[in-house]
């Protein structure tokens, strides 16, 4: 179920496949060379001039109150030898526009973005027939879903998923409409926001049409190469691969002299084109530029790269001028292409690092389930009264004693299970021993599910949906989920009950496997659970419940290629329920 590009959008794709394509410079920095005043960002709308707040540095107002100077600025990258410009719209959301009470005019100043952008390149491409490309801009915001903002209140947060990814749907919307060829998701500090954005494209797929790529570049803090909120560059690829970029990378961040360890980890993993577009080093208030790289030196370590085949897209990011692009165009347009990776049928999830598991001869993957209310009686009893915090250290030893994921479930009739969950998770991703790991969001009420997603910035599995209540629950429940690019556990269950014989498990699964295919989730993601069953009970129509199982998994390795299995432990152990030296004995040897 591959979703078809626009015609712009497919000559973009087959020119990246041709050579390297190239990007503009920084904008920010170049506008504030213009010495613009604040009569120069109310321009003559109502709304701007009656705006009580102080709008000088609202850069994003310039495409509709100085379209002029923005216009100028791009005709420079162009001439420069870019092949693609980006809309002034880096901070041109609700959210970021509500700092100046303009949140209502963010849709207009993307629109209005759009349309100049698209005029600018339809002016290049008369003069020589060559295509240029608008990417549309669409900021990392100024509010993190994954970072609290209080210290001492580790389960708040400043913004919430669903506030991300309206604010997200609006700016891309009127970017689409109005001329773009490609969203640019820029500076990305965090995956959750992220995510939330590629849950307002995937969503305007389905919605309007949008048949437009999608681009996201990612900003290291720091020479450790983990973003901000401490993901390292693998688990960030992770959490955004079903998005299925056009191309993914670096923008911004420490200077092309010190990213090329950082590149090469975006080399080793893309599936895409890649990237990067960084900053003329550091800020330099007496260098000419006002950075301290050259153009001559930006065009030197970019250069290094692309001789080595690790880019496909390069530009520039703060401090970099159209002289910036100019250089790095010449330095690079003879040097091949970077070739995407090909898929390798591995399953990686990610919390703040990545867990790989190849398609062949993958490690057995342990999941904890102390933190789990029906798993745990101790984790039951801290939740029921409230105490977060010591149900945290439940997590955080689950992950020391060797937990390669924790499952996080908390179907219990006293609790809100939505809201405990959104509670417990948040209150984790500030504990880097423990968000290191995957999530299994486990639930048997789909609403708990979503809350859970919407607080995880890594890869995750979601415990678990089956065709229980049919296939158009089943269906909707799978095409959510892809938008935020979860593991699929798959029960074996459907409208008649819980399959007991082999051929009932296998049917049910396979019949789920094809499914899932059809709307578009890759075999990597769908994990069956065959059911173990009750063992060792001492009835006899449960003596083959074991074998069963096992014989149901090595046939759904056949039918269902690059699917995984699971199996509950608990239930090897369920018969000596009441007898916890057996039971702890036995869950210790698996």
């Amino acid at each position: 179920m591959d979703f078809k590009y626009s015609a712009r959008a497919e000559k973009l794709c087959a020119l990246l496949s041709e050579r390297i394509v190239f990007l503009d410079g920084g904008m920010g920095t170049l506008i504030q060379r213009e010495g613009l005043g604040e009569a120069d960002f109310r321009g003559r709308e109502k709304e701007l001039l009656e705006c009580p707040a102080e709008l000088k540095g609202n850069n994003d107002l310039l495409n509709i109150t100085r379209p002029d100077v923005i216009a100028k600025l791009q005709r420079a990258y162009f001439e420069a030898g870019a092949d693609i410009i980006t809309t002034n719209t880096f901070g041109a959301t609700r959210i970021v526009q509500a700092d100046y009470g303009l949140e209502d005019f963010a849709a207009k100043i993307n629109a209005a973005a759009a349309r100049l952008s698209r005029s600018v390149a339809g002016e290049f491409e008369k003069k020589d027939g060559r295509p240029r490309f608008v990417a549309g801009s669409v900021g990392p915001m100024n509010k993190s879903a994954s970072i609290p903002p209080d210290p001492n209140d580790t389960a708040s947060r400043s913004v919430s998923f669903d506030e991300l990814r309206e604010a997200y749907c609006g700016q891309m919307k009127a970017l689409f409409e109005n001329g773009a060829d490609l969203f640019l998701l820029e500076t990305s500090f965090d995956a959750l926001n992220v995510k939330a954005a590629i849950h307002a494209y995937l969503s305007l797929q389905e919605d309007i049409g949008c048949d437009i790529p999608i681009a996201i570049s990612a900003t290291i803090s720091d020479l450790s190469g983990r973003i901000l909120s401490g993901q390292t560059i693998e688990a960030f690829y992770a959490s955004i691969r079903h998005a299925k970029p056009l191309f993914v990378g670096l923008n911004c961040s420490l200077g092309a002299e010190k990213m090329r360890p950082y590149i090469e980890q975006f080399d080793r993993v893309a599936e895409c084109f890649t990237h990067c577009y960084p900053n003329a080093g550091l800020p330099n208030p007496l260098s000419e530029f006002g950075y301290d790289q050259t153009p001559a030196d930006t065009a030197k370590y970019l250069s290094e790269y692309a001789r080595d085949g690790l880019l496909n897209v390069i530009g520039g990011c703060c401090g970099t001028t159209p002289a910036h692009i100019k250089a790095v165009v010449e330095a690079c347009k003879k040097c091949s292409p970077r070739k995407p990776r090909e898929k390798s049928g591995a399953l990686t999830l990610s919390g703040l690092e990545p867990l790989v598991l190849p398609q062949k001869d993958a490690p057995f993957v342990f999941v904890g389930e102390r933190t789990n209310v029906a798993g745990s009686i101790q984790f039951k009893k801290l939740i029921l009264n409230g105490d977060f915090q010591s149900a945290l250290a439940v997590a955080r030893r689950q992950v020391e004693n060797g937990a390669n994921a924790i499952d996080v479930n908390f179907d219990e009739a006293l609790l809100d299970a939505p809201a405990c969950m959104a509670k417990f998770l948040n209150m984790a991703a500030a504990e880097p021993e423990i968000a290191r790991v995957p999530i299994m969001i486990d639930s048997s009420d789909f609403s708990a599910i979503l809350a859970g997603l919407k607080c995880v910035q890594g890869k995750a599995i979601v415990n678990s949906i089956s065709l229980k209540e049919g296939e158009e629950v089943f269906l909707s429940y799978a095409k959510e989920l892809k938008k935020f690019g979860a593991a699929i556990l798959v029960m074996a269950f459907d409208e008649n009950g819980q399959a007991v014989t082999i051929e009932d498990k296998v049917r049910i699964c396979k019949r789920s496997y094809d499914l899932l295919l059809s709307v578009g989730i890759e075999p990597s993601d769908i994990i069956f659970d065959a059911a173990v069953l009750t063992v060792a009970t001492g009835i006899e129509e449960h003596d083959a419940y074991a074998v069963n199982f096992i014989e149901a998994v090595r046939r759904l390795k056949e039918l269902c290629p690059g699917s995984r299995a699971s199996a509950g432990v608990s239930n090897v152990s369920f018969a000596f329920r009441g007898n916890n030296p057996v039971s702890e004995a036995m869950h210790s040897v698996f």
